[in-house]
């Protein structure tokens, strides 16, 4: 493997046709197939995920009585190195098994599960307030005014500490030009944005390519496991980015490809 490539590159296992090398980043479109690089880099990926040992995530794809299933959103982009050689980068969208580093994955853009961080300070913080205000309701729920209090606290906390998550998360593009989520949701003249916003599969890919030098080619991000309760899907189907979280971040980070 050259030095230039950061630790994450992967070669294709396959040898790479000239001409299916785009000159410009082809992202994954709406009722369209992935471009075929990307296809290819799923394919492998796919295969990694259902023969590695490194963790173990229940994609609720077998017969179990665990109830705790959660399906994931991969992604995968395929990239140029300086030396323009052709591989690509994965990345998994929030958390998979519990934990923000695996094995072949680029890493979180922000890391909320830091041992004695800001993030888990906060969210004890909540609990405790959720605790006091159970109490007050089991002994005292006359005591509306105190409960309403509370509320309003817990209510402050959250966006607060929220806000804070989001100034965290900073993400450049091609230029070098860091913009954060709070910075890029106001100038995109969106509403506050959703929680989980940066956490998504592309972003990270992005990221990681920016930062070591890459030029991305072509994105694609696929489900696998079981369909959640609120988006209808299917295990191993592509789907393009996000609007609700990714569509702004996107914007800054690709700006000028």
């Amino acid at each position: 493997m050259s030095l230039i490539n950061p630790p994450l590159f992967n070669y294709f296992k396959t040898v790479i046709e000239t001409d299916l090398i785009p000159d410009y980043l082809i992202l994954q479109k709406e009722n369209h197939a992935p471009h075929p690089l990307s296809l290819l880099a799923a394919e492998e990926l796919q295969q990694h995920i259902t023969s590695q040992t490194d963790w173990e995530h229940n994609f609720g794809l077998a017969a179990t009585l665990n109830s705790s299933i959660v399906g994931k959103m991969f992604g995968v982009l395929v990239v140029k190195n300086a030396e323009n050689q052709i591989g690509y980068l994965s990345a998994f969208s929030g958390k998979l098994a519990g934990a923000n580093h695996h094995p072949k994955f680029v890493p979180p853009v922000f890391d909320l599960l830091t041992e004695g961080g800001f993030f888990s300070i906060g969210m004890q913080e909540l609990t405790l307030l959720t605790k006091q205000i159970k109490t007050i309701e089991i002994s005292e729920p006359e005591n509306i005014d105190a409960i309403k209090k509370l509320k309003k606290i817990r209510h402050q906390y959250s966006y607060s500490l929220q806000q804070e998550i989001f100034s965290r998360y900073s993400f450049t593009n091609q230029k070098g030009l860091f913009k954060n989520i709070n910075d890029i949701f106001k100038q995109a003249s969106y509403k506050n944005p959703p929680a989980g916003a940066g956490e998504c599969a592309a972003p990270k890919l992005l990221q990681y390519a920016f930062l070591h030098q890459l030029k991305p080619l072509a994105l694609a991000e696929f489900w696998w496991g079981q369909s959640p309760k609120s988006v209808n899907w299917k295990h191993g189907a592509f789907y393009p980015c996000c609007k609700e979280k990714c569509e702004p971040i996107l914007a800054h980070m690709l700006e000028g490809l």
